[in-house]
């Protein structure tokens, strides 16, 4: 059976993982630097690349440590991918730069706008609240557009019931997947960008016509209806991006699971001098005791 997510996209992500890590120094030339490298790629070899990305990218790599500097850059590389597919299907979209108070992708199509934002999850994270999904928060970023989009790993998200279905319909804020987008880019290339910025326009004014509710089953049932009703020739695009869906939890299953292992064999191979550094070093005490050293008096109280 032939895959739809090749070798060669599962190298091109391993690729960016090792790019993403490899990156130190200033946060916001990096972030500049992905972007215009993602750029360079799609302007390259196509939408293929970056239809690629969209199916691999909701998950961070378990190598990266929590909170480090490739976790925020891998961040901004899934911003910058939600951006370049805007702008695949006929949108004029940007990355802002500003840090609070502001979604990270601005879009303009030619009848609407909107705000939006791209999530993505370590596999082995179990706990999600609905804060983890910013509806509340884009729907406070929006400054006066009319719509706001979160874009979602599909495999991430609540399938039953969560507040974040009825916030979506409340809010007027449209939760997407990678998946799904990756339809509308590869609608555009099939069909039209016209059309594909038609059947996004539509998808938006679904999710405020939805009776509020925490039920899944009803918020995605008006999604997918919307989609395939518009067009027949979504109908194959479909079965081809449901499939593409459970080959990129594959791999990202694969991807996760040969770290782990490796880290730990790496730590069985340790002596124990070796593992209680490590230990040590996990634990960022000599950070800490840096932190706590530095601290001195700040003149304050000598203020009269």
């Amino acid at each position: 059976m032939t895959k739809l997510i090749s070798n060669n996209a599962i190298s091109r992500r391993k690729h960016w993982v090792n790019i993403i890590q490899s990156l130190s120094g200033n946060f916001e030339i990096n972030a500049e630097n992905i972007d215009n490298d993602l750029g360079e790629e799609i302007k390259k070899y196509g939408v293929e690349p970056l239809i690629n990305h969209l199916r691999l990218c909701g998950n961070i790599p378990e190598l990266y440590k929590h909170d480090s500097s490739e976790e925020k850059l891998y961040s901004k590389y899934t911003d910058s991918i939600l951006s370049y597919a805007y702008q695949s299907i006929g949108l004029k979209s940007i990355v802002l730069t500003e840090r609070a108070d502001f979604a990270d992708v601005d879009v303009f199509a030619r009848d609407y706008s909107f705000v939006a934002d791209a999530k993505a999850f370590r596999l082995s994270r179990t706990a999600k609240n609905q804060k983890d999904f910013k509806v509340q928060a884009l729907d406070g970023w929006k400054h006066g557009k009319l719509y706001a989009m979160v874009v979602c790993p599909i495999y991430q998200l609540p399938n039953r019931s969560s507040q974040i279905y009825q916030q979506a319909s409340v809010r007027n804020v449209c939760i997407f997947t990678y998946s799904h987008l990756s339809l509308l880019v590869n609608y555009a290339v099939l069909e039209s960008k016209a059309k594909s910025e038609e059947l996004l326009h539509e998808i938006f004014k679904t999710v405020p016509a939805l009776n509020p509710s925490k039920s899944a089953v009803d918020y995605w049932l008006a999604i997918n209806k919307t989609m395939l009703n518009f067009a027949p020739l979504i109908t194959d695009l479909w079965q081809e991006e449901k499939k593409a869906s459970l080959e990129s939890i594959r791999i990202s299953k694969e991807e996760a699971l040969t770290f782990l292992s490796e880290e730990r064999a790496k730590i069985m191979r340790m002596t124990h001098k070796e593992a209680i550094n490590e230990l040590i070093n996990i634990s960022r005490i000599e950070n800490k005791i840096k932190i706590i050293k530095s601290i001195s008096d700040n003149g304050l109280f000598a203020v009269k």
